[in-house]
């Protein structure tokens, strides 16, 4: 009687986990992608082996309950051997599906490694005019055949072929992911053993369906994977799932749909409506791909992973997704028109990597890129990008970082000092302007490494005490907003100076006015501490930002670098003029010393002898240049004015 009452309560339990795992699937509404729909049909067949359980518990301890317990009995295990020889081949096809690997294999190869479940399948749903796999003696007493024996071996090789998808995508697998998996291969396999020793232990299904309660609760249950306020797929999916998709080389493409004017639409209706641009394209976005195939890594950023289209299908939905975002949106009270840019490419044609998925994500669109779709060769600054973001850290070790000095004079020609600018000329790519790789090296982290190395070769210049025997007052080094909010940023600028036992009057550190904007209190009391020190300072580019004027004043400056657009502007309109000779009027009468940027004519120095500014710096005089070249020009200058005093 014991392996009738233990397999019927065994059953019994194992159907009440099945059902209640089912139920909750279906009220989470996690129903519509091909791995849940694999999860479903084998909690399905999981039930039906518990039903079958239950009916030989019934039947098996009273064989007398009725003239069709044989039958019952011989019924019910038929439906279990033809079920349950579906259920690790299936679980292999699930495991592939969440590691996307079944959308690889082509038909042949999806063929041969079907064979054994159809070789094995066909063996149990023959068996009875066969008996291959089992059989009854005295139509109540169940016997092992030789068939059951191949199902096992069946089962094992789906078993390992779904160990090794998994092994092989194990670093695009979550963390709870993978305990869960393991713990079903665990589970099921000590399960499998004890069965397979004693035939009455029933407990095969039992350490399935509790194997899969695993599953569900890490693996079917996403909310790790979710952004809940958007309602669509994070950063850390995307992440996994295009990693799982090139290591296992699968073809898609990936539309990242940037919103350009999500700040003004936040404005426009209240910073409290954090999700507002999901609430908005959210329904239209689930027309366009279904909701598991959306990805939001920012909050103004939606990326949409395509899957079997051709390059020219998938150039068509772009353009369909920016002409909806040509019309307007409505949001409660208010019609709101987005401004969007549509990124399309292929991977692993263009994009080869997460890294560069993500350069593509993050990286700002350059002004010159004014197109609502780039595709193809529009996308080249992400593998510039990238060759650049490569390129900084070898930098260093590879001496390809140079500092550039650009001379600045007093209004009556006199040498006034010079400005430190840094250079790259890397052996792979060639020269690289700050402009394109400061940026970059902000957003990687080298860009305090690289202001170090600015400030530690103007020590040393300054060490050597030519700039001083040439008449250098100071020169001029820029600094990062990044580098000024770092701990200890203070100490370690003086730390520098001091090994080099140079006096900090000859350092005039600059900060750009739309620097200056972002925290006005922090930078005032890094301006403040470094003034007590000894250091000066300047605002770099004024008049291409937006700054409060009365903040940025308040600094304790001392010198004012007027930006070129602004000397140029007032060439070539009446409006220009005003302007500068306001901006000028204005920083004079705040006591603050102006030099001006750009000045490339005669005319432009008699404009600003005119207005009476203080320092004059531009092609004019010099563009920037090697230290060497930089130091022949100032002794060719100091050479000459002593020639005319000798006179």
């Amino acid at each position: 009687m014991f392996d009738y009452s233990f397999g019927l309560g065994v059953a019994v339990a194992s159907l009440l986990i099945c059902l209640v795992n089912l139920i909750y699937t279906f009220i989470q509404g996690r129903t519509d992608k091909l791995q849940n729909k694999i999860f479903i049909s084998i909690l399905a067949i999981l039930m039906i082996n518990s039903v079958t359980g239950i009916i030989t518990g019934v039947y098996g301890a009273n064989p007398d309950l009725s003239e069709h317990s044989a039958f019952a009995l011989q019924a019910s295990r038929y439906a279990y051997f033809v079920t349950h020889t579906a259920l690790c081949p299936l679980f292999f096809y699930y495991v592939s599906s969440i590691s996307f690997m079944s959308t690889r294999l082509n038909s042949v190869k999806m063929g041969l490694i079907s064979a054994p479940f159809f070789v094995t399948e066909i063996l149990a749903i023959t068996n009875p005019s066969t008996h291959f796999v089992w059989s009854f003696i005295d139509d109540i007493t169940f016997k092992r055949e030789w068939g059951e024996f191949a199902i096992y071996i069946a089962a094992l090789f789906y078993y390992v072929l779904a160990f090794v998808v998994l092994g092989r995508t194990w670093n695009f697998i979550s963390g709870k992911r993978k305990t869960a998996l393991i713990f079903f291969f665990v589970l099921v396999a000590v399960g499998v053993l004890i069965q397979l020793i004693d035939k009455n232990m029933k407990v095969e299904v039992l350490a399935e369906a509790v194997g899969f309660t695993g599953v569900l609760m890490a693996v079917e249950n996403e909310d790790d994977r979710t952004d809940f306020g958007m309602g669509f797929y994070n950063r850390a999916a995307l992440n996994l799932d295009i990693g799982s998709c090139l290591k296992h080389n699968r073809k898609l493409s990936i539309l990242v749909i940037r919103i350009n004017n999500f700040d003004l639409v936040n404005r426009l209706v209240g910073n409290g409506e954090i999700n507002v641009i999901s609430d908005i394209i959210s329904d239209y976005l689930k027309t366009v791909v279904r909701r598991y195939y959306i990805y939001v890594p920012e909050k103004q950023i939606f990326v949409l992973t395509i899957y079997n289209k051709t390059p020219e299908q998938v150039e068509k939905l772009a353009e369909d997704i920016t002409k909806r975002f040509e019309t307007p949106w409505d949001y409660k009270d208010f019609s709101i028109q987005l401004s969007v840019t549509v990124m399309v490419a292929d991977i692993p044609g263009q994009v080869k990597t997460t890294s560069e998925v993500f350069y593509m994500i993050d990286s700002p669109i350059p002004s010159d890129k004014d197109k609502a779709v780039l595709i193809g060769d529009d996308l080249n600054f992400i593998i510039r990008r990238k060759m650049i973001e490569d390129a900084l850290p070898r930098g260093f070790s590879e001496n390809s970082y140079e500092v550039y000095y650009q001379p600045t004079f007093y209004l009556n020609g006199k040498l006034h000092g010079a400005e430190a600018l840094i250079r790259m000329h890397d052996k792979e790519i060639g020269n690289i302007y700050p402009d394109e790789f400061i940026p970059i090296a902000e957003q990687n982290g080298l860009v305090d490494d690289i202001d170090d190395f600015v400030l530690e070769n103007v020590c040393e210049f300054l060490k050597s005490g030519i700039p001083q025997e040439n008449g250098i007052d100071n020169i001029n080094v820029n600094l990062s907003v990044l580098q000024c909010m770092r701990p200890h940023f203070v100490d370690n600028i003086n730390e520098i100076v001091e090994r080099y036992g140079i006096e900090k009057k000859f350092i005039n550190f600059e900060i750009t006015e739309t620097i200056a904007a972002s925290d006005y209190g922090a930078l005032s009391k890094v301006i403040h501490r470094l003034k007590e020190e000894g250091f000066m300072f300047s605002m770099d580019d004024y008049g291409t930002g937006y700054s409060n004027v009365s903040a940025i004043f308040s600094m304790n400056l001392d010198v004012v670098k007027i930006d070129k657009s602004l000397l140029w502007g007032a060439e070539t309109s009446e409006l220009g003029m005003i302007i500068l000779e306001n901006t000028i009027r204005m920083i004079r009468q705040m006591k603050k010393k102006i030099l001006v940027e750009g000045v490339e004519t005669r005319a432009h120095i008699e404009l600003l002898t005119r207005l009476g500014v203080d320092y004059l710096q531009g092609f004019y005089f010099s563009k920037p240049i090697p230290k060497d070249h930089f130091v022949k020009y100032i002794s060719a200058i100091r050479k000459k004015n002593m020639k005319s005093q000798n006179k």
